[in-house]
């Protein structure tokens, strides 16, 4: 009897986060963006006899007891490049799947170049296709880099099914796909980049990661807001999710993972781009703090912690009255919404007027801060502009205001403060509830506080 085929229909998918609608809508009313509707056909369902009999399935895999599953210890692929390897959790975990995700001329390309490099002069050919770039502008970027590319293969293609022949006949060490948004399988009438392009396109190559074991990198662009653009499903398709973040006008770059199977989403990699490439960043704090001018008024440092790892950075702060009716409030590197609050406790804990006051406050180096540790830091920052009188050039300060004026305790104290001891740096402003062990920690003053007012009297009097 003649099977039972679903007529080809269409849909409407939001280009941002994939929501999918019958109809064309203007604005998305998942993620409220605008004109970010596309038509796209839906693929017919597979065949059904007129019975209504399901399809027999030919899957080959068995449940087993989770007792009796056998593997080889882990052989990552170890690199030379210690930030990378450490951001990755120890290395590349043959078969797994990564995205790299960030602002467009951040460095991705350029570090993965770099990447492929090592991986195919140490372990193997690699095999970097890309979609954006031909061989010969591919060339001119190694060169620039000092990619010498032997066992460095290069691929000029946009179709996926001829990637994944290629990558099946040549079998390399890895892969890198650059990007996922230029490729396209022939069997979807969507244009590349569409949520059903880069939907089928990465669980394709996941597919072939697994059953190859062939580690696979994929570049992903971003949207104007920096998430991935695609939909969010691609970041739960991959193993890994690494992003590289750094203002442009800044020479450092900060990479940053945001999901990871197979080691901890906490580590960062810093490195510096230079006219050579990306350069590792051994000693990130010292680097940082190389332009510091901390004599100055309105200048802290603060000790963050990304991830596993202790990071000084310099906070500056600028107040001045406004010549207009609403002072102004800006930041660069931290929350603006924390820096309502600060100025708001220091007014009405600390009785510093800063009501009619501009007040800006910059972490210095392009560094993001996401954590509250960094308050007491911002806020002593602006009490110095205020005061006109310096923190001086030897104070760490680490604590988390709360609305009250008190100063709360923070992850990790100890680890912060060697590595300012290690630093050089002989005074620490920190949570009075804190007790320290470490005996180095004897050759600092530390200055223990309750308040935010007993931390501005201990700075300037």
């Amino acid at each position: 009897m003649a099977s039972v085929r679903s007529s080809p229909r269409t849909i409407f998918a939001c280009q941002e986060c994939g929501n999918q609608s019958s109809k064309w809508v203007g604005r998305c009313p998942e993620c409220g963006n605008w004109n970010t509707y596309v038509e796209e056909q839906v693929r017919a369902e597979p065949a059904r006899h007129a019975s209504g009999a399901r399809r027999v399935s030919v899957s080959t895999a068995q449940p087993m007891p989770l007792s009796e599953v056998r593997f080889a210890q882990a052989n990552r692929l170890r690199l030379a490049m210690r930030e990378l390897n450490q951001v990755l959790g120890g290395g590349i975990v043959p078969g797994s799947l990564v995205l790299v995700g960030g602002d467009p001329g951040i460095g991705k390309s350029t570090l993965l170049l770099q990447l492929a490099s090592e991986v195919a002069s140490t372990y193997g050919p690699v095999l970097y296709v890309s979609g954006e770039e031909s061989v010969q502008q591919l060339k001119l970027r190694a060169q620039r880099l000092g990619v010498e590319g032997d066992g460095l293969m290069v691929l000029a293609e946009n179709d996926l099914e001829g990637i994944i022949e290629h990558l099946e006949k040549a079998r390399p060490m890895m892969a890198v796909i650059d990007s996922i948004q230029t490729v396209f399988l022939g069997g979807i009438t969507s244009a590349p980049g569409s949520v059903s392009q880069v939907r089928e396109c990465a669980g394709r190559l996941m597919l072939l990661a697994k059953s190859s074991h062939i580690p696979i990198f994929l570049v992903g662009h971003v949207n104007k807001e920096g998430a991935i653009a695609g939909p969010r499903v691609l970041e739960h398709i991959v193993d890994t999710v690494l992003y590289l973040e750094g203002e442009r006008h800044h020479s450092f770059r900060i990479l940053r993972s945001q999901k990871n199977r197979f080691g901890s989403t906490d580590e960062i990699g810093v490195f510096e781009m230079r006219d050579s490439g990306m350069h590792e960043v051994s000693d990130p704090s010292r680097a940082f703090l190389q332009d510091r001018s901390l004599s100055e008024v309105g200048n802290v440092v603060h000790v963050a912690l990304e991830g596993s790892r202790p990071l000084l950075v310099e906070l500056q702060s600028l107040t001045t009255p406004s010549r207009f009716g609403a002072p102004r409030r800006s930041v660069n590197g931290i929350d603006l919404n924390r820096l309502h609050m600060l100025v708001a406790v220091l007014e009405r804990r600390a009785k510093l007027d800063l009501g009619q006051d501009d007040v800006f406050v910059n972490a210095a180096g392009g560094v993001r801060l996401g954590e509250p540790a960094s308050d007491l830091a911002v806020a002593l920052a602006i009490a110095s502009n205020k005061r006109n009188r310096p923190a001086g050039a030897d104070l760490v300060a680490i604590g988390e205001l709360g609305l009250s004026g008190e100063v709360r305790r923070v992850s990790q104290l100890e680890r912060r403060i060697l590595e300012a001891h290690r630093l050089g740096f002989k005074r620490a402003i920190i949570p009075a509830a804190v007790e320290l062990r470490d005996p180095e920690l004897k050759a600092m003053t530390i200055h223990r506080v309750e308040t935010i007012s007993a931390a501005i009297d201990i700075c300037f009097g």
